[in-house]
C-alpha cells in the first residue's frame, strides 16, 4: 500500500463503530430508536430527542448528491495531484447526510449534478483505516 499523505481520521469511543464498519466494507450509521430516523455524524445522543436510545444500523450506501463543489485549487500534500476533485454532501437513501468525495467523474467533474444517484466505494487508505467515497450509481 502506497504511503498516504492526507490527514487520517482517528477513531474514538463514539466514532469507532462507524470506522470499524467501513473497514469491513459496509457502512453503519446511527439511528434514533425513538423516531427511527438515521443521523450522521456519530454522537452519544439523538439529535432528534436528545435520548441515548440510539443504535448502529447497516445502511445501503446508496443516495444522491444534495450539494457539491468542485475544488480546483489545493496545494496541500496529497490533494494537488487529484485536482480537480468533487466534495459533496450525499443524502443517503435512509435520510442521513454525509460529506465525502465523488470519484470516477474525471476527467470532467462538470457532469456532477445535484440529485445525481451515487453509491459508496470503500477506499482502504491504511491497514487500519478505510474511507467512504461515492461514485455515480451504476
Amino acid at each position: 500500500m502506497a504511503e498516504y499523505v492526507k490527514p487520517i481520521p482517528l477513531a474514538d469511543g463514539t466514532t469507532r463503530p462507524f470506522w470499524e464498519s467501513l473497514k469491513a466494507h459496509q457502512m453503519k450509521i446511527q439511528r434514533c430508536n425513538d423516531t427511527e430516523r438515521f443521523f450522521f455524524y456519530p454522537r452519544g445522543l439523538s439529535p432528534y430527542t436528545l435520548s441515548d436510545n440510539i443504535s448502529w444500523e447497516t445502511v445501503s450506501g446508496r443516495g444522491m448528491i444534495h450539494a457539491f463543489t468542485i475544488v480546483h485549487q489545493n496545494r496541500a500534500p496529497g490533494f494537488v495531484d487529484e485536482l480537480p476533485y468533487v466534495v459533496a454532501m450525499v443524502e443517503l437513501d435512509e435520510g442521513a447526510r454525509i460529506m465525502s468525495n465523488i470519484i470516477d467523474v474525471t476527467p470532467d467533474p462538470e457532469h456532477v449534478r445535484i440529485g445525481m444517484p451515487v453509491e459508496v466505494v470503500y477506499e482502504d487508505i491504511t491497514d487500519e483505516v478505510t474511507l467512504p467515497k461515492f461514485k455515480p450509481a451504476s
